[in-house]
């Protein structure tokens, strides 16, 4: 909310004391982490985490030297990952936007999914599927528009939602 005076959101404050410490103690940070799912994609995504990079230390003027990701993966799927890990590079770098990642250690262990499952959208009463249909007719672009119509069931289909 920038256009207030005033008001920040909670998540700038918790990256602004998130991402020293993280980037201290492991070399990440939390866009990183938010970003994961996207990274490794939906083979992955379930079932690996970014623990560490590790980056070599530099000896005087030499040029940057790309560092090691350390990525906890649960039981067998490591074995695919090891496959997967040259186009997994390839999109690490280009999240940072540079080589940053050269290669990648993983470690087999759980990886914990604390966050929230989503739970499936009910299906919505006609008219409020209507209503939902016509509000996001007019928008051209076909990913755009699908997800704002999941965006929309998922807020038409709450209790006491006005539709």
């Amino acid at each position: 909310m920038a256009d207030r005076k005033g008001i920040v959101q909670i998540s700038e404050i918790a990256n602004g004391v998130l991402d020293p410490v993280l980037a201290k103690r492991a070399g990440i940070n939390t866009m990183l982490l938010g970003m994961w799912d996207e990274i490794a994609g939906p083979d992955f995504a379930e079932c690996t985490r970014p623990e560490k990079i590790k980056w070599p230390r530099r000896t005087g003027a030499d040029s940057f030297v790309p560092g090691t990701l350390t990525i906890a993966c649960e039981g067998a799927r490591a074995l695919f990952l090891v496959h997967s890990q040259d186009q997994l590079i390839q999109r690490l770098n280009s999240f940072f936007g540079f080589p940053a990642i050269d290669r990648i250690k993983i470690v087999q262990k759980p990886v914990s999914d604390s966050r929230p499952r989503a739970r499936p959208v009910r299906e919505l009463p006609p008219h409020r599927q209507k209503r939902l249909t016509d509000l996001v007719s007019g928008i051209e672009n076909d990913k755009l528009r699908e997800a704002l119509s999941r965006l929309g069931r998922g807020v038409f289909g709450k209790n006491g939602s006005n539709g």
